[in-house]
């Protein structure tokens, strides 16, 4: 597996610690474990080279992007729930000034400056691009056993729509006529959004799908039923726990509407061999797409009414490893800020779970260089 050298990123490690700690070599008693550890994080992921701003010489020189970039990803690794605990914590942490790459003569960035900042990475994707680099420069050389893919309840503090959103359906040819067919009359059926993924690109697909907030309801690892008011975020997740890629639907849109979109994403990203899916995703037609992709899918049936047809043995051992979907749900909510959504719309929404992801990410490959 491809991972970067330890030379490598302890490099930000010594020039950060030559800064904090002039003179005194060594000595690493000012950095808290937490800091250390977003150090490397930030040593993997280089946001900074991402997030570089444009200024074209006239009017007021704007904050530098690449810092407001890092101190997003330190909101993420030191647990901080909101900005201003982030810029409390800046004001106070000089370590943690300088390892984001705030000068020491310059005021920090008011609220509403990281706010605009949050705005502008949510618009150009910034951490879900630097999500798949991670992962193509990590994993894009191996061979990945599984892939787990699910989806997870996301809460937001929005208020769901009353009425579903317009629907993004490409125009029918004809009107409809209501009612039975004459006799000898023949309709054509018309394509579920399954059949025309199928044919889609992955643009379209994205683009099909509604993303507003509205309210959700699935069936936990438990098998309870729970409700929502919010999102779906839909994740693919490898053995080692690192999730490859992410999309955000409304929560009523159906784990099964997002599993061709996902499988492209991943495909574009790494080789793997089986697709691990539970019994929300049953359909021929996913298991015909993850055929053709070359995977062999492991999807668990679903009777509908029927007989419930059980797995062979041997794919029944490969089926536990989609415990890793779930783990990573629990870890991305649990400890990198799922829970704690504190902005509006879907493109803030998918970026803060973005952020976290990356995290996430980088965290699991990490444990596999140790």
């Amino acid at each position: 597996m491809k991972v970067t050298p330890l030379h490598e990123i302890m490099q930000r490690w010594w020039i950060v610690q030559e800064e904090l700690i002039p003179g005194l070599g060594s000595e690493l008693e000012c950095l808290t474990p937490p800091l250390e550890k977003l150090i490397h994080v930030l040593e993997w992921v280089r946001i900074e080279e991402w997030a570089k701003g444009t200024w074209c010489g006239i009017g007021r020189r704007p904050h530098d992007r690449g810092a407001l970039a890092n101190a997003w990803v330190a909101k993420v690794v030191l647990k901080l729930e909101t900005t201003t605990a982030l810029i409390e914590r800046l004001q106070v942490d000089r370590a943690l000034r300088r390892i984001c790459g705030f000068p020491r003569w310059k005021k920090l960035p008011n609220e509403a400056t990281f706010s605009r900042a949050g705005a502008e990475f949510a618009r150009s994707q910034l951490a879900a691009r630097v999500h798949e680099a991670v992962v193509k420069e990590a994993l894009g050389e191996s061979l990945i056993g599984h892939i787990s893919r699910d989806g997870t309840a996301i809460e937001a503090r929005e208020k769901p729509q009353t009425k579903r959103a317009e629907a993004k359906l490409p125009e029918p040819a004809a009107p409809r006529r209501r009612g039975r067919p004459k006799k000898g009359e023949a309709r054509v059926p018309e394509p579920t959004r399954l059949e025309r993924q199928v044919k889609q690109s992955l643009s379209a697909m994205v683009a099909e799908w509604p993303t507003a907030c509205d309210r959700g309801t699935k069936c936990n690892a438990q098998g309870y039923k729970v409700s929502w008011n919010g999102y779906k975020l839909h994740l693919d997740t490898t053995d080692c726990g690192v999730p490859v890629s992410a999309l955000l639907t409304s929560a009523s849109v159906h784990d099964s509407q997002v599993a061709i979109p996902l499988a492209a994403m991943t495909a574009n990203r790494v080789t793997n061999g089986y697709d691990l899916m539970d019994a929300a995703y049953c359909s021929d037609v996913i298991r015909t797409h993850s055929r053709d992709l070359g995977h062999v899918p492991l999807i668990d049936h679903h009777p509908r009414g029927g007989e419930k047809i059980p797995f062979a043995p041997h794919e029944e051992a490969r089926y536990r490893e989609r415990t890793a979907a779930e783990r990573a749900n629990a870890r991305l909510k649990d400890e990198f800020g799922g829970r704690h959504i504190w902005v509006r719309g879907a493109g803030k929404v998918m970026s803060h779970l973005m952020f976290g992801v990356l995290v996430l990410s980088v965290d699991q490959l990490m444990r596999l260089v140790h």
